[in-house]
């Protein structure tokens, strides 16, 4: 969970032609599978994309990373650049020792959506309560092991099937001290 330090602020409201005090207040964040869902469900495109968001997008990501009840809405607009760079640096961490060498999986990118990665939960049998509130690096490295753990075992060329039986031959003929 990220603790979220916001500064309050006054803001002038163009429409009622009038200040409006936002009192400081500590977010509490989660970067899940839940927060996602909420987000896509909004936007109605992958959170989890190459595309860059505007920042009406970001904010209302950390508005859906919010575990609080009752929060200001205006929390997220006097939100500062920093504040933002903080959270974009917990989206990013790993929050696991585990790691995975991207370079080994191939296969194009694709668009990870919360449907697929429920779709990965249940496919790998992943409990939703409690890991869909996990941080969602976590998750995927997860979902990232289970799917290591569970591929099929290379297969061996021929001529190395063919080697190996050769030496195995070789070798049983020399304990059983025959020729053929």
């Amino acid at each position: 969970m990220l603790r979220l330090p916001v500064n309050g602020g006054e803001l002038f409201d163009e429409r009622l032609g009038e200040f409006i005090t936002v009192k400081s207040t500590v977010l509490q964040l989660e970067h899940s599978l839940i927060s996602l869902s909420k987000w896509e469900s909004k936007w109605h495109k992958p959170f989890l994309s190459k595309e860059v968001k505007t920042d009406e997008e970001i904010r209302d990501y950390i508005r859906c990373m919010t575990i609080m009840q009752n929060v200001d809405p205006m929390v997220y607009t006097v939100l500062t650049r920093k504040d933002v760079e903080d959270v974009e640096q917990y989206l990013s961490d790993p929050m696991t020792a585990t790691v995975i060498s991207r370079q080994a999986q191939k296969g194009r990118q694709r668009n990870v959506t919360s449907e697929l990665i429920y779709y990965w939960m249940v496919s790998f049998g992943i409990p939703f309560d409690p890991c869909e509130k996990w941080h969602l690096n976590r998750l995927m490295t997860l979902i990232d092991v289970c799917s290591i753990e569970n591929s099929p075992k290379k297969k061996m060329r021929k001529r190395d099937i063919m080697k190996q039986n050769s030496q195995l031959n070789a070798a049983r003929k020399r304990a059983m001290g025959t020729r053929g």
